[in-house]
């Protein structure tokens, strides 16, 4: 049996929705707890598929998981086991990889499987987390499918200079010198609020790490971490999606537990584009004023505008006045979804990393298939101000990322549901609401 999601698209979105907390700043948490060797209790933990993958998989490893509520875990990592992370659970997401620097950390060696994840075209290799380890006097290896790691008895202080600001190798460069011998000094580091969170988590655990939030990140190694209680941040990415699908819809909603400055540069294309946005305490209201205008995008690093919010961009360019462009600078392969926006009816011509959107009058509806995350989450926005009807395949990369969406945009007014699938030639099965 597999998921699709069924949109009756054309309905604007009116309403309230709440932001769940961030899975980019979850994920790395929770691996970070390895460190810590004791009990933690996470809140605001999001439902979705790589969390429940991640949990399992500390799970699997020794970890004691308890859940206090449906977003409140407590997590006791004392008895964690190197090295013996699931080959299976592992190639499943790219967040994995965080395993590298939390066992480098802790215990001083570590060895997984090749992590998984969204596939945009062999573009994320993990070069920078290798050469951020062997800068701490790290050994490493990357074969047969396996990555390893280890030190004579602890990582040491050093200077890392990235060519490149990634947030994973940053993540995993910090997880490893948390408790180095010395000072490790990170260059050009990865600037985005998940970075900043990761920070504040293992600094209430007893860790010194300044800077982050910074091109420049100083970790001064300590020789133990206590637990902590402590809140994720509300996903900026989440967030952002539901202000472009109340943009392209023609509606007005108010987007509840959100840090606008996080939104900042959202916040800017959308208004560009003419859409009203009103900044409120911890939410952010959207309200359609009836067109669109086109505009030019660029994908940054954070605080630029963040490349997980580009394919929902092109939904809302697909139907805006005259010819918009984006230019990706991150992820070169990640316009696989303009197929599928065409299969919808949108004009979009590619040149390498650069796309040009002509608007249309409307999107119409048509059977699509979901090539990552955030391709998903396009797709959902296009269904909603399509005309007609909408199937979507590939629904579990969406879920990789976003929680209750069908249940979020349902309570908006959004005709979606879930169907079962047998993946035999048979009907569709309705999902019992």
């Amino acid at each position: 049996m597999s998921t699709r999601m069924i949109i009756q698209g054309g309905r604007p979105l009116y309403g309230e929705i709440p932001v769940s907390g961030m899975k980019n700043a979850a994920l790395p948490i929770l691996f970070a707890t390895i460190l810590v060797g004791d009990v933690c209790t996470l809140e605001n933990i999001p439902g979705v598929s790589d969390i429940s993958i991640s949990l399992e998989l500390l799970r699997q490893m020794g970890a004691q998981i308890t859940y206090l509520s449906p977003t409140t875990i407590r997590i006791d990592t004392t008895y964690i086991k190197p090295g013996s992370s699931p080959d299976e659970l592992v190639r499943k997401m790219r967040g994995s990889s965080y395993l590298l620097g939390a066992e480098l950390g802790r215990f001083g060696h570590t060895r997984i499987a090749w992590p998984g994840g969204c596939d945009f075209g062999g573009c994320r290799p993990l070069d920078l987390h290798l050469k951020g380890f062997r800068a701490l006097g790290a050994r490493t290896e990357a074969e047969g499918g396996f990555i390893s790691a280890e030190v004579d008895e602890r990582p040491v202080g050093g200077s890392v200079y990235f060519d490149i600001a990634s947030v994973g190798a940053t993540v995993n460069v910090i997880l490893a010198a948390v408790m180095a011998e010395g000072t490790v000094v990170i260059d050009n580091a990865a600037r985005e609020p998940h970075i900043v969170d990761l920070a504040n988590f293992l600094n209430a655990c007893g860790a010194n790490i300044t800077g982050a939030g910074t091109p420049v990140i100083k970790v001064r190694g300590v020789t133990s971490l206590r637990g902590c209680t402590y809140t994720i941040i509300p996903d900026m990415i989440e967030a952002g999606t539901y202000m472009v699908a109340a943009a392209a819809t023609g509606g007005c909603v108010r987007i509840r537990s959100v840090i606008p400055k996080h939104v900042e540069s959202i916040t800017t294309k959308l208004c560009e584009m003419g859409v009203e946005v009103i900044e409120e305490d911890d939410s952010m209201v959207v309200k359609s004023t009836g067109k669109l205008n086109n505009v030019n995008i660029q994908t940054l690093y954070y605080p630029g505008f963040p490349t997980d919010m580009h394919p929902q961009f092109a939904v809302l360019l697909c139907i805006a006045n005259g010819i918009g462009n984006i230019h990706e600078n991150i992820w070169a392969s990640r316009f696989r979804y303009v197929e599928e926006l065409r299969k919808m009816g949108a004009t979009i011509m590619l040149d390498s990393q650069n796309a040009t959107i002509v608007g249309v009058e409307r999107l119409m509806g048509a059977v699509v298939e979901a090539t990552d995350l955030r391709a998903g989450a396009a797709l959902v926005i296009a269904g909603l101000c399509a005309d007609g009807m909408t199937e979507i395949r590939g629904v579990e990369y969406i879920k990789r990322g976003y929680d209750s969406i069908v249940e979020k945009l349902r309570g908006l007014g959004a005709e979606i549901s879930e169907t079962y699938v047998d993946d035999n030639p048979s009907e569709i099965v309705q999902k019992a609401n």
